[in-house]
């Protein structure tokens, strides 16, 4: 089944935790180095099904870097709160309006084409989906490395808890839910790693932009949590793991961890 299907990748320079890193530079396996921004565009070039990749920022330093390129920007509004709040403003702004809205963010440049289109084929199957997202299944090595910079104080990831059905109960930048290791066989845990990326039908978005963030959302700081709050569920769709590790760059200490993923992915 064909749709229109329009991946956009928000982008803002004053990021609050790491500022400016969109244009923070990443080194592939020739040794070329490019912007994140430009990582995640190729990212979603490589995904297949899709109608349309815009960057939507409000930053000039973004839209000269990811022209140059060669990107569709979108030049979005400062009052943008969010990557999601970004998507529904893009969204209001196009002449034809998507089936499907994908939101890649920005800081996820490891994000394997399947994952995308396995949110596009869920959504596709089943038309009273309005929102899904993918997690992926953490394993033993994965989860050292986060339990070891969650002790850091570092902010490694953010995980999802979905009821039997896949219907997302709740995200935290905590490791959830909790359970003694020891007591777990085999490599693959009840731990679910959440990766940066949402398909929307354009109502969903249209109501999120509607609402005022909830608290849990201001809390955690995740974007996600308003569409819990407003009682609108959020399919979790499983994927499979790739052969990297999956990083979203939050941090500078994230760059080596992406780095490597690049070297293993052959991207260049």
């Amino acid at each position: 089944m064909s749709a229109n299907v329009t991946i956009v990748i928000p982008a803002r320079f004053a990021s609050q935790r790491y500022p400016g890193k969109p244009l923070a530079e990443l080194t592939g396996c020739t040794g070329e180095a490019k912007s994140l921004i430009r990582r995640s565009w190729e990212a979603a070039q490589r995904v297949s099904g899709v109608s349309r990749v815009l960057v939507a920022t409000d930053s000039p330093e973004i839209v000269e870097a990811s022209t140059a390129f060669g990107a569709e920007v979108i030049d979005t509004s400062s009052s943008c709160r969010n990557g999601t709040e970004r998507c529904a403003e893009v969204l209001e702004g196009l002449s034809e309006e998507p089936d499907l809205v994908v939101n890649l963010q920005g800081d996820a440049p490891l994000t394997p084409a399947w994952f995308v289109e396995g949110l596009i084929e869920a959504m596709l199957a089943d038309p009273d989906l309005a929102v899904a997202t993918p997690v992926v299944r953490v394993g033993r090595d994965l989860h050292a490395k986060l339990e070891a910079d969650e002790r850091k104080g570092i902010v490694g990831g953010t995980f999802a808890v979905a009821t039997a059905a896949g219907r997302a109960h709740y995200f935290s930048k905590r490791m959830i839910p909790h359970f003694d290791i020891g007591r777990i066989d085999g490599d693959q845990l009840p731990l679910f790693l959440h990766i940066g990326l949402y398909a929307y039908r354009p109502a969903a978005l249209r109501a999120y932009a509607a609402a005022q963030p909830s608290e849990l959302e201001q809390l955690e700081g995740l974007e996600q949590l308003r569409f819990l709050d407003l009682g609108m569920p959020i399919r979790i769709v499983e994927v499979a793991s790739p052969d990297w590790e999956i990083w979203e760059l939050n941090n500078p200490s994230d760059i080596p961890h992406i780095e490597k993923a690049l070297q293993i992915m052959g991207v260049e």
